[in-house]
């Protein structure tokens, strides 16, 4: 097994992280900063590894050990098998959002959504990263991928992630909770995809303290009084912006599926659908508009 691997791991552990996340985060590290496999750093049989590129990896070990995101500390982050730019003041994109695109990805696929085969419309409000549109845009053959945020640090790294991928995203600065784009675009997009701020400012006394500290809690947190408040927006918008027959799907918080459920059969969406995700919590709803 291989040293320097082993001490971070130490090294982490030591720092109070949990064995296997201390495993996964520092072969992570040695992957992303010295170029060696999992099977190269449990093996021990990689190409030696530069003496600047293990300063580099045990400085951003330190970095992590003390509190920092490890996508933060590299820079990048995994999802849908892209690697995308982050940067403090962007949402860390989660395991869990990418089982929604591959829903949407697969909804396309079987024309559950735009059934006369035509370029597909989308639109993904609140895109951070940019890691929903940019995928949707990769993973979608014809996809006209449109994406809103009211941050310009997002924007800026989503662009700078469409361009990474290679793919066309428009980008646009939009306060959904303001008046928005409420003006025109009528009857515009087959699909609507949204992972908004869903976490009450009360479930801050759960949440780990590396995200409390370093992401952006503009992308994270909603009022304890009124936590459906952006779900609420977005779906007004799709029962305007919507085609008929197009498609709404969101990431939700796990307490609140069933209220999202109900949300939108109030509004008359048909279809509605709510989805656990890989750790078995309501994460994703879907509904079409009739």
């Amino acid at each position: 097994m291989n040293r320097t691997y082993r001490d971070i791991k130490r090294l982490f552990e030591e720092n109070g992280m949990e064995r296997g996340e201390a495993k996964a985060t520092a072969l992570l590290l040695m992957e992303k900063v010295c170029g060696w496999t999992v099977e190269n750093v449990l093996m021990d049989n990689g190409k030696p590894i530069a003496s600047e590129k293990v300063e580099d990896v045990r400085e951003k070990a330190w970095q992590v050990s003390e509190g920092a995101p490890v996508q933060y500390v590299l820079g990048v982050a995994d999802f849908c098998g892209m690697e995308l730019l982050v940067e403090p003041g962007v949402l860390i994109p989660r395991p869990e959002t990418e089982e929604l695109v591959r829903w949407v990805v697969a909804d396309c696929e079987q024309r559950v959504v735009n059934k006369t085969g035509q370029m597909v419309r989308m639109l993904d409000v609140g895109t951070g990263s940019g890691c929903i549109a940019v995928a949707l845009a990769k993973m979608v053959e014809g996809a006209e991928v449109e994406a809103w945020d009211v941050s310009e640090v997002a924007l800026r790294i989503a662009k700078r992630n469409a361009e990474k991928q290679g793919v066309k995203v428009s980008f646009e600065q939009v306060d959904v909770l303001g008046n928005g784009n409420d003006s025109g675009n009528t009857m515009a997009y087959d699909i609507i995809v949204s992972n908004p701020p869903y976490i009450c400012e009360e479930e801050s006394a759960e949440m780990d303290r590396n995200v409390l500290e370093h992401e952006p809690r503009l992308a994270l947190f909603v009022p304890n009084n009124d936590p459906l408040i952006f779900y609420k927006k977005i779906v007004q918008m799709g029962m305007r912006m919507l085609k008929e027959g197009g498609g709404l799907y969101f990431e939700v918080n796990r307490r609140f599926g069933n209220e999202v459920v109900e949300l939108l059969k109030g509004m008359n969406y048909q279809e509605v659908e709510l989805r656990k995700d890989m750790f078995g919590n309501d994460r994703m709803v879907k509904a079409i508009k009739g």
